[in-house]
C-alpha cells in the first residue's frame, strides 16, 4: 500500500527535519491542512477557481501521429493549457487558498523554471497579497520571460547568489527567509519535497490532474486507467499528481523521468535516482545526490526545473520500493524531443516536459497500449534556449 503514515513517511522517505525555529509554522500546517483540505467551503472555492480561472479541466489529447509512429495509444494531459503555462497554478491556488485561512499576511516562494514563480506571483496578485520570490542567479538569467512576467505581476524577485545559484539555493534562501518571519508569512514550496505536510500536501492539490485523467480515459477508452503514465520528476509535483489516483493500481506502470544532463556518469547530471542515495535535503529525508560525507552535490540539467540535487519523498519511496520505474534522458535527447513533438504534433513543449517524451524511446510497451504522458508545461519559457540551440538540432 503506497501512502503517508501520520509522521509524514513514505515507508523510510518524507519526515520533518526542520530548525527549532520552524517547528510553530510547520506544526500549524500540519495540524490544519487535513482539515482545511476537506473542509466544503473550501473545496468549492478551490475547485471553482480551478474551473473559472485556471480553465480545468485541461484536455486528454489523443496524439494521432504520434501514437501511429510508436504503435500505441498516446494521450497527452495538456497542463500547458492551464492558466499561467503548466500544472503549477494547481498548487497555489490550493495554497493561497490555505494561507488564508490561516491569516497569514505575506506569501515566499521558490522557483527554478520560474513556472512555480510565476504561478505564485498570479494568486497573490489575484488574492492582493505581497509577495517576494527567491530564484538562482542563473535560473534568472535562462528564465528571463518568467522573470518579466512575475514582476509584471507584482513580485519581488530576489536573486540566489550562493552554491551553484539555481533551483537548490533559492529554497535555501527561501527557508531563511521563513526563519525569520515565522508568524506572518506562508511558504509556498513548489514541489512535492520539504518537510511534511508539504510532500502530502502538495500532491493533494495535484491530484487533480489524475483525477481528471481517469473520467477522460473512460470517455475515450473505456476503461478509467491507462497501462503506462509517464511524467518528468525533479521534485515531482506534476509527477505527483499523474500517479495520485493510481498509486496502489499496480498494474498501471508508472515511469518517473530525470534528467542525466551530459550523462548519468558524466558528472553533470540530475539523475537522482542513480546517482542519490539516502539522506536529509530541505526538511525531509529522500534520495539525494551527496559526497560520502554528506556534502550535496551540484545538479545539471539543461532544464531550469530539474535540476534539483533530489527528489520528492513519495517518489523516492516509489522508486526504491520498485512501484515506480525511474528512466534517465541527456540534455542532447530532450532537445531533440522538443523539436520532434513542436513538428509531430504542433506542440512546443517545456524543456521538463521534452524529458518525459523521450521516455517513449527506453521503456518496453506492448502494441496497442494505453500510454498518458503529462505535458506539464509549455516551451514559452525556454524559447531562448531553443533559438540558441537551433542550428544544433536542425541540420
Amino acid at each position: 500500500m503506497i501512502g503517508i503514515d501520520e509522521k509524514g513517511y513514505y515507508g523510510e522517505f518524507g519526515g520533518a527535519y526542520i530548525p527549532e525555529m520552524l517547528h510553530p509554522n510547520v506544526e500549524e500546517l500540519r495540524k490544519a491542512y487535513v482539515g482545511i483540505w476537506e473542509d466544503e467551503a473550501f473545496q468549492k472555492e478551490f475547485r471553482e477557481l480551478l474551473r473559472d480561472y485556471v480553465g480545468r479541466p485541461t484536455p486528454l489529447y489523443y496524439a494521432s501521429r504520434l501514437s501511429a509512429k510508436y504503435n500505441a495509444n498516446i494521450y497527452l494531459k495538456r497542463e500547458d493549457l492551464c492558466h499561467t503555462g503548466a500544472h503549477k497554478v494547481n498548487n497555489t491556488i490550493g495554497q493561497i487558498l490555505l494561507a488564508k485561512r490561516l491569516n497569514k499576511k505575506y506569501i515566499i516562494a521558490e522557483t527554478g523554471a520560474g513556472q512555480h514563480g510565476v504561478a505564485t506571483a498570479t494568486v497573490c496578485a489575484l488574492m492582493g497579497m505581497p509577495c517576494i520570490v527567491y530564484m538562482g542567479e542563473i535560473d534568472i538569467e535562462r528564465q528571463a520571460p518568467n522573470v518579466a512576467r512575475m514582476r509584471m505581476l507584482g513580485a519581488e524577485v530576489r536573486p540566489a547568489k550562493s552554491g551553484s545559484r539555481t533551483l537548490k539555493d533559492a529554497t535555501n534562501e527561501a527557508i531563511r527567509h521563513w526563519i525569520n518571519h515565522p508568524q506572518d508569512t506562508h511558504y509556498i514550496i513548489g514541489s512535492v519535497v520539504g518537510p511534511h505536510p508539504y510532500p502530502d500536501m502538495v500532491a493533494r492539490f495535484q491530484s487533480v490532474i489524475s483525477e481528471e485523467m481517469m473520467w477522460q480515459l473512460q470517455e475515450k477508452t473505456g476503461k478509467p486507467d491507462p497501462d503506462i503514465a509517464i511524467a518528468c520528476v525533479g521534485g515531482g509535483s506534476n509527477a505527483a499528481g499523474t500517479y495520485y489516483h493510481y498509486l496502489n493500481k499496480e498494474h498501471v506502470r508508472l515511469i518517473a523521468v530525470e534528467a542525466a544532463g551530459h550523462g548519468v556518469n558524466s558528472g553533470e547530471s540530475a539523475a537522482t535516482s542513480v546517482l542519490g542515495t539516502r539522506g536529509i535535503i530541505h526538511g525531509s529525508r529522500t534520495l539525494l545526490m551527496q559526497t560520502p560525507d554528506g556534502q550535496i552535490v551540484e545538479p545539471y540539467s539543461i532544464s531550469a526545473g530539474l535540476d534539483y540535487p533530489g527528489i520528492g519523498p513519495m517518489h523516492a519511496h516509489l522508486i526504491a520500493s520498485g512501484r515506480a520505474e525511474a528512466v534517465s534522458v541527456t540534455d542532447d535527447e530532450a532537445m531533440q524531443w522538443t523539436y520532434y513533438l513542436s513538428r509531430m504534433e504542433g506542440i512546443i513543449p517545456a524543456l521538463e516536459t521534452s524529458h518525459a517524451f523521450a521516455a517513449l524511446d527506453h521503456i518496453e510497451y506492448k502494441p496497442g497500449d494505453v500510454i498518458v504522458i503529462n505535458l506539464s508545461g509549455r516551451g514559452d519559457k525556454d524559447l531562448n534556449t531553443f533559438i540558441t540551440h537551433y542550428d544544433k538540432y536542425n541540420d
